[in-house]
Order: C-alpha cells, then structure tokens, then sequence
C-alpha cells in the first residue's frame, strides 16, 4: 500500500463514516490540534530521560489518539468496535491523580510563572498552550462532543503544566516567576 492516495489533492479528506469535508472543516482543525500535540508529546519524550514522566506521557499519546478517533467519528461509527479508541471517566480520574502526584513537592505557587526552563520543561508547556487551542477548537464543534473528551483535554492542560514543573525541578532549572 503506497502512503499518498491522491484523494486529498482537492482539499477534502475522510472521516470515519467515509464522508468528506474540506480539510479546513472545524472537526478536521480540532483533531488536527491533537495531533499536532501528540508530537510535541513526542518530542518531550525524545528528549527527556526521567522513566516515571516518561511513563505518564506515553500513555497520554495513546489517549490522545482516541480523542482524534472520537473527534474523526461524529456519526459514531466505530463506537463499541473499538473499544481503545474511547475514554471514560476512569482516563479524568487517573489525569486527576497524576496531577497530585507530581504536584508532591513542588512549591506553591504564588505567581505567574514564565514557560520555559530545560528543553523538556520549555516543550512541555508548548504542549500546554496547544492543548489549550485544541480545547477551543473541540469546545465549537457542532454537533457538540462527547463531553468526556472536554474534561479529558481541560485537566490534560492542568497535568502538562505540572509536568513541566515537575521536570524542570527535577533537573534543578529553578523557575522564572512574573
């Protein structure tokens, strides 16, 4: 199977219920932005040896592929035959408890802090900022998602921010304040 079909060369592309919609559909824009933070996920993970952040980040690409899948599905199609492709409460709640534990040890905080820091810390909060924009893009999207999907990308951003406090204090960069 070659990697190029052609079938995008006039602007449209596939979702999962085989229709097409332009490329700058606000479904194909939202998904778009998790994919694009799945790879600054990526880079953080290829340049950034602690194995516990390691860990908890590569499992986030994996969720993160099944928010693209939920967001590339609005006619469900492939709901309940493929069951990796959907999050519960259950992924909310291990985000929820990830953020408490990396957030052990860190100092409170008391301002605005500057992104930044070690390489991995500095991507981490790009990463931040891009989930972010994916929220926005999810949250307009018309019919409405799963609402899962929204709390799922809203504490993801509050996680990433931990991360990249976590990880510049764990490689001894002391934070920038506001």
């Amino acid at each position: 199977m070659k990697l190029y079909t052609r079938t995008g060369d006039a602007g449209e592309t596939s979702l999962f219920d085989n229709s097409r919609v332009s490329k700058a559909d606000a479904r194909i824009d939202a998904y778009g932005e998790v994919d694009e933070l799945g790879a600054w996920i990526g880079l953080v993970l290829a340049s950034h040896a602690d194995p516990e952040v390691s860990r908890t980040l590569a499992q986030i690409q994996r969720d993160l592929f099944a928010v693209g899948a939920q967001l590339a599905d609005p006619a469900k199609k492939i709901a309940g035959r493929v069951i990796k492709a959907f999050l519960t409460d259950a992924d909310v709640a291990r985000l929820e408890g990830e953020i408490d534990r990396y957030e052990v040890g860190l100092p409170p905080l008391t301002r605005f802090l500057l992104a930044g820091g070690s390489p991995a810390g500095a991507a981490l909060h790009v990463a931040r900022t891009v989930c972010r924009r994916a929220e926005r893009r999810i949250v307009g999207l018309v019919p409405p998602v799963d609402p899962i999907l929204l709390r799922y990308i809203n504490r993801l951003s509050d996680l990433l921010f931990v991360l990249a406090r976590a990880t510049n204090q764990r490689v001894g960069v002391p934070e920038r304040e506001w």
